[in-house]
C-alpha cells in the first residue's frame, strides 16, 4: 500500500526545529518516521538528522498517495512564494503542532501553521495561512493575524489586536492590548524589533524597537 509522504520544506535552522516537532506528531498518528523527509531546493547532504533530503523535484515525483508540506522558513516572502509553488503542483499544506501548544475556544487557524513548544492560542482568534509562532509566543483573546505573520521566540501579543500579512513579531516583543472595536493594529509587512513594547498602531511596512517602540533614529 503507497503511504502519504510528509516533508519539512527546509533544511536549515528553522527546518532542523520543526522536524521533531513533525516527527512526534505523526508518531501519535501511527505514522513510521520513514514517510517524513526534509525539502530543500540546494541540499548539501542526503541525510540529516535521520531523515532523507529530497531537492523539491524529487519530493513531487515521488511515489506517495498523497504529498504534505510544512514550510519551515523564515523568510515571510519566500515562505508565501513557496506556498504558491506548491499549490500549483498539488502539494496539501500541513500544519505541525507541537504536543503541548495550547489552542482553546473558537481559534480559527489557517493551513500550512508551524506551532513550537509552549505557544498558546487562547479564545476567539483568528489566523491566517502558513503562520510561525517560535517557543513561548502567546497570541490573547480577540485578536486576527494575517496570512506569513511570523512570531520569534516569546512574542507576546495581547487581546484585541490585528496583524497583517507578513508583519514579523521579534523574540521577546511585546504588544498592548487594544480595545474592542477599536483594536491596536501592525500593519502589513511591519518589523517589531526584539524586545520592543508596542503601545500604538505600527504602520505598514515599519520597523519599530524599544520602549515604547518607535521607528530607530538614523544618524548621519
Amino acid at each position: 500500500m503507497t503511504l502519504p509522504l510528509f516533508a519539512v520544506y527546509g533544511a536549515s535552522g528553522c527546518g532542523r526545529g520543526v522536524m521533531p516537532l513533525a516527527r512526534a506528531q505523526l508518531a501519535r498518528e501511527g505514522i513510521p518516521a520513514t514517510q517524513l523527509v526534509f525539502v530543500d531546493d540546494q541540499p548539501e547532504v542526503h541525510e540529516i538528522n535521520g531523515h532523507r533530503v529530497l531537492r523539491y523535484e524529487e519530493f513531487v515525483q515521488a511515489d506517495a498517495s498523497a504529498r504534505l508540506i510544512v514550510i519551515a522558513i523564515a523568510n515571510s516572502a519566500v515562505r508565501q512564494k513557496l506556498a504558491d509553488r506548491c499549490v500549483a503542483d498539488g502539494v496539501k499544506a500541513w500544519t505541525v503542532l507541537a504536543s503541548n501548544a495550547v489552542v482553546m475556544d473558537d481559534v480559527s487557524l489557517g493551513e500550512g501553521a508551524a506551532l513550537s513548544p509552549f505557544v498558546t492560542l487562547t479564545s476567539n482568534i483568528r489566523i491566517g495561512r502558513h503562520f510561525h509562532a517560535n517557543l513561548y509566543s502567546y497570541v490573547e483573546h480577540d485578536c486576527m493575524i494575517g496570512d506569513f505573520v511570523t512570531f520569534a521566540p516569546g512574542a507576546k501579543c495581547n487581546g484585541n489586536v490585528h496583524i497583517e500579512d507578513h508583519a514579523y513579531i521579534g523574540a521577546g516583543a511585546v504588544i498592548k492590548q487594544g480595545k474592542p472595536g477599536k483594536p491596536l493594529v501592525i500593519g502589513r509587512g511591519a518589523l517589531v524589533g526584539m524586545g520592543a513594547v508596542v503601545t500604538r498602531d505600527v504602520p505598514p511596512g515599519v520597523t519599530v524597537v524599544g520602549n515604547p517602540a518607535k521607528p530607530p533614529i538614523k544618524k548621519g
